[in-house]
């Protein structure tokens, strides 16, 4: 490409309205652009990036024999009302109605309309196994977009779905995905890892997350470098601690505790450690009020509490709800006489003599134990903590931050059931087909490898996904003689298959080095005053430069791409 002439641009000043390394960069080197909130335009820069990606992805796909097709965007309401996930997208779904006043929405993933395709194809168990796939735009009506192309409403997805007779060829067919998905994840050059997650409003019964590991993540990531366990937090599994007990047990009091909402007041009124303290959270599960109960020290697990009451959504009660189930103002919650059900985090099983909140404003019960309250059940129910035991060997685990750019879900029967995707097995008998769901975030995995490979300059891409592969500068656009000199090599690196750009623009050199420092170039070709020695001078992006024979440039190059 050359750039006299050409959509190219960049901004020497931050971003003003981006709030991530990767986003600022993004934009300052021309690679996106924010039309919306969490809506961005794709630019040429951007759009060489992504389809070397999609590249990658497309080609570890169609080794495993999955493919290709293109779903609609647009689809009928009642599909995601069948399948029973209408009402657990919610508000993140854009819904719109035609003229008739059809309802409609826009697509945030598609395994049901796959598996209304797969019912075209599937009679019997013969049929089975195969595979499908899509590179297609999704819409998610994020409430708080963020991170440049990190969490969007708009977005490019590759789904796969894979369609088997039974359990034992669905869990074949997923570990052929899982491959796939490792060597795309190697291809991209990305510092990962692959962690168990929750399935959430896809279901099913495993998920297993595939993130980018770096500061600026959203996910928090729960690992031990001993064994090599890895988990979301979301659903990483908590070792209870337990306390001593010495069999005493102190007598149920009640005291006055004026000011002392948070369990740091409390701590301070009782003159004891927070592990001596249960919290007493009322939650929203789906419009009714439910109290929950962790350590002080603790946090609760809104995931594992969704999961254990099946519910659709949780949030933090409204102080009306609190009020209503405990008869107090926020603060002073606790389970004894509480007007709703008890939940209760299985370490507090272990806790003996501690303090809640007595549900009446401005006091607390100290000497409280298990038998002076009612539990519906002790489950699971906190966050697991940096430095907590892991529950796979024993030590201890610690945390990193992640990008979610690709997950693979076992969904079973979830789907086939809800839309009747049925077979006839060996014995003529009626069976429900077996599925799984593969997705990655092409644009996501651009801003992960953006937030990776950042540094002073620019983004310093792998050398096999950066927009182009080489750049041409000519110091003067005045000197025949240079640009001449440029033109040729241009024309033998691109008869040679290699990306290139020629750089002919009439501005400064500075500001040529500058540019193809901050878009990304990894191998740099200028051509200035010792065109006329027969020399130019090559700078691999984070190397040293020098001078070469100009014949040797098509040689020089194809060593740096090599290695």
């Amino acid at each position: 490409m050359r750039l006299n002439n050409s959509y190219f641009f960049t901004l020497r000043e931050d971003a003003k309205d981006e709030d991530s390394v990767s986003s600022n960069l993004l934009v300052r080197a021309g690679f996106i652009k924010k039309s919306s909130s969490g809506v961005y335009m794709i630019l040429p820069m951007g759009w060489k990036v992504l389809q070397k990606i999609e590249a990658i992805i497309r080609d570890e796909m169609n080794k495993t024999g999955c493919q290709e097709l293109l779903m609609p965007a647009l689809i009928p309401e009642d599909v995601y009302v069948a399948s029973g996930r209408r009402a657990g997208f919610g508000n993140s779904m854009f819904s719109l109605k035609d003229r008739k006043g059809q309802p409609y929405v826009l697509g945030p993933t598609h395994e049901e309309l796959f598996a209304i395709a797969a019912k075209m194809q599937i009679r019997s168990y013969k049929d089975m196994p195969f595979s499908l796939y899509q590179m297609q735009t999704k819409f998610r009506d994020e409430p708080r977009p963020r991170y440049g192309l990190i969490r969007v409403r708009e977005f490019i997805m590759k789904d796969a779905y894979t369609f088997d007779k039974d359990e034992h060829d669905c869990d074949i067919a997923y570990q052929k995905q899982f491959n796939a998905y490792k060597n795309i994840m190697d291809r991209l050059h990305l510092n990962y890892k692959i962690v168990r997650a929750d399935t959430g409003v896809m279901g099913g019964l495993l998920s297993e997350e595939f993130q980018a590991v770096t500061p600026l993540g959203e996910d928090i990531l729960v690992l031990c470098d001993d064994c090599g366990f890895a988990s979301n937090i979301e659903v990483a599994p908590c070792v209870p601690e337990k306390e001593e007990d010495d069999g005493t047990r102190e007598t149920l009091t009640k005291e006055e505790t004026p000011n002392s909402r948070t369990i740091e007041e409390v701590a301070e009124h009782f003159h004891k450690s927070a592990k001596k303290f249960v919290k007493t959270l009322i939650y929203n599960v789906d419009g009714k009020a439910v109290a929950v109960m962790v350590r002080g020290d603790r946090d609760v697990n809104e995931t594992k509490l969704r999961k254990l009451l099946n519910a659709n959504e949780v949030e933090l009660a409204d102080p009306t709800m609190v009020e209503d189930a405990t008869g107090a103002e926020v603060g002073f919650a606790g389970p004894i006489n509480i007007k709703c059900s008890v939940y209760a985090d299985e370490e507090v099983k272990y806790m003996h003599n501690f303090i809640v909140g007595a549900n009446e404003t401005g006091y607390h019960y100290s000497g409280v134990n298990n038998e002076d309250f009612k539990v519906e059940a002790y489950a699971d129910l906190r966050n697991i903590a940096d430095g907590d035991i892991c529950p796979q060997c024993g030590k201890k685990v610690h945390f990193a931050h992640g990008i979610e750019v690709g997950n693979t879900f076992k969904l079973g029967t979830k789907y086939s059931k809800a839309l009747n995707l049925q077979y006839l097995d060996q014995n003529n008998q009626l069976q429900y087909v077996w599925m799984g769901s593969y997705g990655i975030g092409p644009a996501r995995a651009m801003a992960a490898l953006a937030e990776q490979n950042a540094d002073d300059n620019g983004i310093n891409w792998p050398k096999d996904l950066a927009p182009y592969q080489a750049a041409i500068v000519i110091i003067s656009m005045k000197k025949e003689e240079q640009v001449k000199a440029a033109e040729d090599i241009y024309e033998k690196l691109t008869a040679k298959g290699y990306d290139v750009i020629l750089d002919n623009r009439d501005v400064r050199p500075g500001v040529k080095f500058k540019d193809m420092d901050l878009v990304g170039i990894p191998y740099r070709i200028t051509v200035g005053r010792g065109v006329s020695e027969g020399k130019v001078e090559v700078k691999p992006r984070t190397g040293e430069k020098k001078d070469i024979a100009i014949e040797d440039v098509l040689s020089e190059t194809d060593a740096f791409f090599k290695d």
